[in-house]
């Protein structure tokens, strides 16, 4: 295994960081527009949430989901961590890969609303389903990555098996 140098290590860390925290707040705004959206009485109001959200999806979240991806994923090969050694790290790329993914579906509705508000006012009674599981989908995403946040202080979990073995030198055994 190859670590990375300290001077990009720290850069790529700081990439990792930057990107994720970003990601966090990104998403918590989105939640508070999409909240507004769908409570405000105010049709001007409700026109901007949804065209922020659609904005702020694409040109922040989206972006931000990336970096923070492949900057994890550079981390933790560049690292001791390993992308397959302990299962708090297994765990963070399976969730940042799955809220990515999800992302992209999610913002299809997201611009379908904005396009909606673009051209006409929405009562408060046009599409609540949508509405309503704009917020729902938000608040996954905030806690996800809040959950990931906790994976990367706390370490929980131990070492994979592949961990061990790749520690031990042995090659794993084969299940009959």
């Amino acid at each position: 295994m190859k670590l990375m140098a300290p001077g990009p290590r720290k850069l790529a860390l700081t990439i990792h960081i930057a990107s994720s925290v970003g990601w966090l707040g990104a998403v918590a705004s989105f939640l508070l527009l999409a909240i507004t959206g769908l409570t405000s009485t105010n049709p001007q109001q409700v026109r901007a949430a949804y065209l922020a959200m659609d904005l702020i999806g694409w040109s922040i979240i989206f972006p931000l989901s990336l970096a923070s991806l492949i900057s994890g994923i550079l981390q933790a090969l560049g690292t001791v961590w390993g992308l397959f050694r302990h299962y708090w790290v297994l765990i963070k790329l399976i969730i940042t890969t799955l809220a990515t993914a999800l992302l992209l579906l999610h913002l299809q509705p997201v611009t379908h609303m904005a396009g909606i508000a673009s051209v006409s006012d929405l009562s408060p009674t046009d599409m609540t389903g949508m509405r309503t599981q704009l917020i729902a989908d938000a608040a996954a995403a905030v806690l996800a990555l809040v959950v990931t946040t906790v994976l990367s202080l706390y370490k929980p979990l131990g070492i994979t098996k592949y961990g061990r073995t790749r520690a031990t030198g042995q090659q794993p055994v084969p299940h009959s």
